[in-house]
């Protein structure tokens, strides 16, 4: 009885399994991959933590503008106190005094009693002491401070740019990707259909063969037909699985996880495409083109920073003293007080600031030379992504139009067929002309669809839903 419940629950189990397969197979929106792969991707998290430190970098440099407050304390003993040459104190008083005394007349005089003064050891400090310093300075005037404030925030600006440029670089992959798997799967189903197809010619032709009414020759061709198709579906079925195994690596998932995705092509025509308009747009725009100007800017302001150098500085101090000195540990103590300005100003470092200068010039004029040439890049990919986009949509009203007749070619051709008014080539020429013309008018709006994200990539005008989820993470 124990094993007829055991054999009945593997066959629930069994009749399930393919349900539990299905629920663990995850499928993507077009959205969902994007988000997925903006919190995934290590390149945007990168940018993101680089947004943080250069806002640490700009409260790091307002700071060498506040007021700096500094505290020392110390407390030393000597084990043996240092010692220097000096006149021996005690003969000077000792003949200071014979002196007055005989010139008093209070004793006679007896010259015997002067001691020769000669320097001896003496030693002058205490065996123990101690200080408190407590410091205010106030920078009044550096060129370096104000200018790395400014250069910081300028980075601040470059960081969050640089963000925005990885996620709409992320946003492109996905959508490549994602569409890349709408693209494979329809081409899987065309050839699927085409086989289907060929299938069923093959059993018509059978039957007819059967009944005598066609030659030996139209079922091997058949047959042959069936036959050539089956590795093309094969071949697309792993073209398939190839083409989400690589939207994982976009979207940043595990490759042993199950995936499918859900949508259609559609199209969308663009209005107002003027090439110069465009052009501008995305000269002014353009993510990596608004990055590379940040970065001039930086640049400019590193020259700027290191130029500084030949200015003085100028602060203002203020320092509180508080120390103590005993041989027994009943200290003596006593404060003071100093305030005072302080000027300080390079006046010559072997040439180090000029050389730093020079480099520093030399990077800027490199990052102007990078910053025309992508310009020049990017208004040259604009001109073809708008000639590309002209030619698929001039095509795409016509392919409608060719699959809508190669279907009904291949109608007619069947009917002919089984009516024995044509040959099974007629058959198979009209089912490779559908497949191709429904193959031709997939890859156009494939086509059409990816050059219109990359043309918008390129305009600076990636949905700013996706842009803007990291505001919070940049204020």
């Amino acid at each position: 009885m124990k094993r007829i419940k055991q054999i009945k629950t593997f066959f629930i189990l069994l009749l399930f399994f393919p349900f539990i397969l299905v629920a663990q197979i995850k499928t993507f929106t077009i959205d969902e991959a994007i988000q997925t792969a903006i919190e995934n991707n290590r390149d945007i998290k990168i940018a993101l933590m680089n947004v943080q430190k250069s806002d640490a970098a700009v409260s790091e440099a307002f700071g060498y503008a506040l007021p700096k407050l500094d505290a020392s304390a110390s407390f030393s003993h000597f084990l043996k106190k240092p010692k220097m040459s000096f006149p021996d104190f005690e003969a000077l008083l000792t003949n200071a005094a014979y002196s007055i005394l005989f010139d008093e007349n209070v004793i006679p005089r007896d010259d015997s009693k002067f001691r020769p003064v000669n320097n001896t050891l003496q030693s002058f400090v205490q065996a123990n002491n101690f200080e408190t310093n407590l410091q205010l300075t106030q920078t009044l005037f550096s060129s370096a401070v104000f200018k790395g404030i400014g250069a910081s925030q300028i980075y601040l600006n470059l960081a969050k740019e640089d963000l925005k440029n990885q996620v709409s670089e992320t946003v492109l992959n996905v959508q490549e990707a994602f569409y890349g798997v709408l693209l494979t799967k329809e081409l899987l189903k065309i050839t699927e259909e085409s086989f289907k197809n060929a299938q069923d010619n093959l059993v018509t032709v059978n039957a007819m063969f059967d009944q005598g009414l066609v030659a030996e020759f139209d079922k091997l061709q058949a047959e042959v037909q069936v036959e050539n198709i089956r590795p093309v579906v094969s071949q697309m079925q792993n073209n398939l699985l190839n083409a989400k195994n690589a939207l994982k690596i976009v979207v940043g998932i595990d490759q042993q996880t199950e995936i499918d995705v859900t949508g259609e092509f559609s199209f969308d025509k663009m209005q107002n495409l003027e090439e110069g308009d465009l052009v501008q747009q995305a000269v002014k725009s353009n993510y990596g083109v608004k990055t590379l100007m940040l970065k001039e800017q930086v640049d400019e302001a590193f020259v700027d920073l290191d130029r500084a150098e030949f200015w003085p500085t100028l602060a203002a101090f203020g320092n509180y003293s508080y120390a103590g000195t005993s041989d027994k540990w009943n200290f003596q103590t006593y404060s003071s007080l100093t305030i005072g300005l302080n000027l300080s100003i390079n006046l010559f470092s072997g040439g180090q600031t000029k050389s730093r200068i020079e480099q520093s010039t030399i990077t800027y004029l490199q990052t102007q030379e990078q910053l025309n040439q992508f310009k020049d890049l990017i208004k040259s990919q604009v001109k073809a992504k708008l000639l590309e986009i002209q030619r698929v949509t001039a095509l795409l009203d016509a392919q409608e139009r060719n699959v809508q007749l190669a279907q009904r070619s291949y109608d007619i051709a069947v009917v002919k067929y089984k009516e024995g008014t044509a040959t099974q080539i007629e058959v198979q020429n009209t089912d490779l002309a559908l497949k191709q013309a429904k193959i031709n008018k997939l890859q156009s709006l494939y086509s059409y669809m990816i050059t219109k994200f990359e043309l918008e990539q390129l305009l600076g005008q990636t949905n700013e839903r996706y842009i803007g989820s990291f505001r919070n993470s940049e204020d």
